[in-house]
């Protein structure tokens, strides 16, 4: 199996048990890495969604199967839940199956600097004082993803390249970039507080790295639209890895490993 190594990685906002997470671009992902250390940066698992209806076809049950294979490898897995998975917060300090579940983490790079390593959510007043108002935003952005996949046909189908309806409305808003600027401004506030080098954190769904600033702002992105992780080199260099880009060398040995699982599992996804 070819694998690319990497120090360090760092992958948020998957959405695990919702429609619009993209899964098995994950898993292939995870098949294809190894690394010394893996932070899943909260809302891997889309608990919102799942309260209100069951929906875990196997693609998701791969990621799972490939954290832990990842685990039995030597890598050393650190889970920070989000305000999508805040109920794993409850067991902050506990291992399960090797991974480590903490409420944040602290990650030393191979060049010597410290970064906070937060979800982000706290750092959100929408989230943290008007919960309805998240609430509603988040079934908005669900339809959105909808609406975008569908654009996103007609523009293959018309041979024009993929754009993203979310991000694309984002920086057209001047509310959303204030928004976005707020967020990064507290969190490097808090990291230069607390006497760190930088932050690394998701929540916003937008793969950034900044390091113009006393302090350096690393976003790790998402898996419902960007598909990004932060990786770490042996050198502490660091780089926001598309999926989509990393992957072509392995679509057909992963395409056909998928058309193998779904032979193992023909029924229709989980959906109650």
């Amino acid at each position: 199996m070819q694998r690319v190594k990497y120090r360090a990685i760092w992958i948020s906002d998957a959405h695990l048990g919702s429609r619009g997470a993209q899964a098995a671009q994950l898993s292939h992902f995870l098949k294809r890495i190894n690394c010394d250390t893996l932070y899943f940066v909260g809302d891997m698992i889309d608990f919102w969604r799942l309260k209100s209806k069951v929906y875990w076809p196997w693609q998701h049950n791969a990621v799972l199967r490939r954290t832990l294979q990842l685990a039995k490898r030597g890598a050393k897995i650190i889970y920070i839940p989000g305000n999508h998975d805040e109920a794993l917060r409850q067991y902050a300090g506990l291992e399960f199956g090797g991974i480590l579940i903490r409420r944040e983490a602290v990650h030393r790079t191979a060049d010597g600097r410290k970064l906070l390593v937060t979800h982000g959510d706290e750092f959100d007043l929408i989230v943290t004082r008007q919960r309805l108002l998240s609430l509603l935003g988040a079934a908005a952005y669900d339809w959105l993803i909808v609406i975008n996949r569908l654009y996103n046909r007609w523009r293959r189908w018309r041979g024009r390249p993929y754009r993203s309806l979310s991000q694309y409305l984002k920086l057209k808003v001047k509310s959303a970039c204030m928004y976005v600027s707020r967020f990064e401004e507290s969190l490097t506030g808090e990291a230069h507080a607390r006497e760190f080098d930088g932050v690394v954190c998701g929540h916003i769904h937008k793969p950034e790295i900044d390091d113009s600033g006393d302090v350096s702002y690393y976003n790790c992105g998402d898996w419902i639209e960007n598909c990004t992780a932060l990786v770490e080199y042996g050198n502490g260099e660091m780089e926001i890895i598309h999926a989509h880009e990393f992957l072509r060398d392995f679509e057909e040995d992963d395409t056909a490993a998928d058309q193998a699982m779904e032979a193992l599992y023909p029924a229709a996804p989980l959906a109650l």
